[in-house]
């Protein structure tokens, strides 16, 4: 493993070319990632067209929970495709076997579910859901949300970002903060704040509604916003606030579900019940799924044939979801998810005592953020971009995101070890430590 450690040029000359090349194909307007093209992956490592090797901490943006290029997540593809490789709205065994496992693990209420492709379908589906049953047409977002790059979806993500230039949205969403406790909306510190961003919720839906709001929609983490974490307690009781207000409660677990935070689904943490739960990315862990799992009342509006699409719960698709949910159980992920994930909390904070700069560490299982600043904390958007080359120089892939650009993402496939976890913070700790001697 040592020799991942060895220093290479970004990009290389393979990659160069091939760089210059996509430049006139293909629009600049993909996210901003390392000059590096992919060739191969296995596990926890990805090999790039030159030969250089390195340690994913990406999972392919949080899509390879088990593994890049799983053997049997192959083998079960491989099988599919030579018996069956579209069917429509069709029903075959292994949709109906990918969506029994789907429903039989999340909460007892949530007793159907509509398959899909993408992320962004699932949660755009489950608005369309809420609003059809509700008969109501505004909805309860958060400032720093995302939910997906569609209409519907960016309408209710919450930066700028995600809609700049893209004219008014769709009508009817209300915002809120979210509990960004390193950063507070309201400047106040836990615990004595109380949850002050819970308790202002009622004062900001009797301000900007019309008394037509119908739902809510939360990520239980806010990913794209730079892995924001509520505080203990917080899903529970927005739970509780939607359903005093007989609100529609959507939990979008697109990018935390399927083992990402130690459990198969963060909800599963402080037992929220949500009345629809999206889910995607690590649902087909290499090949696009997406789901809406919810009551079955909610399902019974639309009516017949009011839902459909081409691509969700292919045979393809439906076997990657059953092969992720054995792997996950035969090697068992979830626990050295969380075991290993704590061993990388530790280390990481160990770093943050060591370094001003890195202002805060905060996550779940393997899904942690790191917030660069400087002078204090303001966000350090620069320098978050040299910690990230200069790890993959040494050999570790990472990604940056957050509302300042100054979080990057550590969030390794969960078959990571500890031996290989260790080494992430030894080439992470030479890195920062390169940058600041100059």
């Amino acid at each position: 493993m040592k020799k991942i450690l060895k220093k290479r040029a970004i990009p290389g000359p393979e990659s160069k070319k091939l760089l210059k090349k996509a430049a006139r194909v293909e629009p600049p307007c993909s996210a901003d990632q390392l000059p590096i093209v992919w060739d191969h992956a296995e596990g926890t490592r990805v090999w790039d067209v030159d030969g250089n090797e390195y340690l994913d901490l990406t999972s392919g943006v949080l899509v390879t929970n088990v593994g890049h290029c799983h053997p049997h997540m192959v083998s079960s593809v491989q099988e599919q495709i030579t018996k069956l490789d579209n069917s429509y709205s069709f029903r075959t065994r292994k949709r109906i076997e990918a969506a029994e496992r789907i429903v039989n693990a999340t909460p007892e209420n949530l007793t159907q579910v509509f398959m899909l492709t993408t992320g962004a379908e699932a949660t755009e589906t489950a608005m369309r859901l809420a609003r059809l049953y509700s008969g109501k047409q505004e909805i309860l977002s958060f400032y720093g949300a995302f939910h997906g790059k569609t209409y519907g979806a960016m309408s209710v993500s919450g930066s700028i970002g995600t809609k700049k230039g893209f004219g008014s949205g769709v009508p009817g969403t209300i915002f809120a903060p979210y509990p960004y406790c390193y950063r507070c909306f309201y400047d106040k510190k836990l615990p004595d704040c109380g949850m002050y961003c819970l308790k202002a919720l009622d004062r900001i839906v009797e301000a900007e509604t019309w008394d037509n709001l119908g739902s809510v929609i939360i990520e239980p983490y806010q990913g794209a916003a730079g892995f924001i974490f509520p505080p203990e307690g917080y899903l529970k009781a927005i739970e509780k606030w939607a359903n005093d207000r007989d609100l529609v409660f959507i939990v979008d677990e697109v990018q935390s579900s399927f083992g990402r935070t130690g459990k198969l689904f963060m909800i599963e943490w402080e037992d929220v019940r949500p009345h629809l739960l999206a889910l995607g990315k690590g649902m087909g862990s290499s090949l696009p799924a997406s789901a809406v799992v919810g009551e079955e009342k909610l399902f019974t509006a639309v009516g017949t044939s009011g839902l459909s699409s081409t691509w969700g719960g292919n045979p393809l698709s439906s076997a990657a979801v059953i092969a992720v949910f054995e792997i996950l159980e035969k090697e068992r992920l979830l626990e050295n998810c969380e075991r290993v994930g704590s061993s990388l909390m530790a280390s990481l904070n160990i770093l943050k005592e060591k370094y001003e700069i890195l202002g805060d560490v905060r996550g779940k299982g393997l899904v942690i953020g790191l917030e660069f600043v400087e002078g204090g904390n303001k966000p350090a958007p620069q320098l978050t971009n040299k910690v990230v080359r200069a790890a993959a120089e040494r050999g570790l892939m990472l990604g940056k995101l957050g509302l300042y650009g100054n979080v990057i993402r550590v969030a390794p496939p969960l078959v990571i070890t500890e031996e290989e976890a260790n080494l992430c913070v030894e080439i992470l700790d030479r890195a920062i430590g390169s940058i600041l001697e100059g």
